[in-house]
């Protein structure tokens, strides 16, 4: 034990040196060119049109709140609810908003629920499980289930970013779900996944891949055991891939290749590895965590042919007996 402690100072002592000097002696030395900025074209809060909905998870006995998108027309419906990514959520979020409207328009009821302890919900995200937030999410199909005025035969779910982490966990425990949607959610242990994204903001930074590599151990600890420590011990040890393994319902989980902050393709690899068939994986090239278009100016920060997956996906899995004027037959 006392090795392992002399060991660990020695590198906390090294990264100390690395993270003064670094910046000093190579300042000059280092041109770290960066592209410039693209503009990309995504939905406004003001270009939708949504009920402002509440809902109760009452296995936790929280309040809830959120948005509810509903396509025109008289139905029926499939519908999905959204789960968020990391941090707290914003009602105006371009990227959710992109996907949300475009399902909307092409026939898919949306729940955006509000993340517990975002604008109109109630709790703490910071100190909750994954496992706790699972039951937001339950509790929003529930809610969706209830609806008199809304003909909806169909539900499935849409993990974004973290949120993909958590679908898996839904998708086992839901009776109600039909099908489920990965959208760049990794899939290996939280801890694995935090040292990844540091190496990365490391590099962004200006840093030498080697460097980067060695100073993302001290950054990723000082994150886990500090800054964010709360939100680690309630996270950081959850791995969605026994997960993925026991579930059952029809599966899209889609990557950009250029991902800096999940390890977009040995996600994609363990997922195939597992060799299950309701379980369908797309990399996209060239896109980021955004699976955004890689190229060109102005174009939609979600990209049109992975919208265009999800909803053929939608349909797909929800068509057996989904007649609605949107449906596929």
């Amino acid at each position: 034990m006392a090795n392992v402690m002399r060991k660990f100072l020695k590198l906390v002592l090294y990264t100390g040196l690395i993270l003064f000097f670094v910046p000093v002696v190579f300042t000059q030395a280092i041109n770290v060119v960066k592209p410039n900025g693209r503009q990309f074209d995504w939905v406004s809060l003001g270009e939708t049109s949504y009920e402002d909905i509440r809902f109760k998870n009452n296995q936790q006995d929280i309040d809830l709140g959120g948005m509810l998108f509903v396509p025109e027309g008289d139905g029926p419906f499939p519908a999905a609810v959204i789960i968020h990514g990391s941090g707290p959520s914003r009602r105006d979020s371009g990227w959710y908003l992109t996907i949300t409207k475009y399902l909307q328009d092409n026939g898919v009821v949306v729940l955006l629920p509000d993340k517990r302890g975002s604008e109109q919900s109630r709790g703490d995200w910071r100190s909750s499980s994954f496992e706790d937030l699972a039951t937001d999410t339950l509790a929003g199909i529930d809610f969706l289930r209830e609806q008199e005025d809304i003909e909806i035969l169909h539900i499935g779910i849409i993990g974004m970013s973290q949120g993909g982490r958590i679908a898996p966990l839904v998708a086992r425990q839901s009776s109600e779900a039909a099908y489920v949607v990965n959208i760049v959610g990794g899939s290996l242990p939280g801890y694995e996944s935090l040292y990844y994204e540091e190496v990365h903001n490391l590099r962004q930074m200006g840093f030498l891949p080697g460097i980067s590599d060695l100073m993302a151990y001290p950054t990723s600890f000082i994150l886990i055991n500090v800054t964010d420590r709360q939100y680690w011990n309630s996270v950081g040890n959850f791995n969605p891939l026994p997960h993925w393994n026991e579930a059952t319902l029809p599966a899209l989980n889609l990557y950009g290749e250029a991902d800096t902050n999940v390890p977009s393709l040995e996600s994609a690899r363990v997922l195939q590895e597992l060799n299950k068939p309701n379980i369908e994986v797309i990399v996209y090239a060239g896109s980021g965590h955004a699976l955004e278009d890689p190229k060109g100016q102005g174009n939609s920060i979600f990209r049109t042919d992975a919208l265009q997956k999800i909803l053929d996906f939608i349909f797909k899995n929800t068509s057996h007996t989904y007649g609605g004027p949107y449906g596929i037959n």
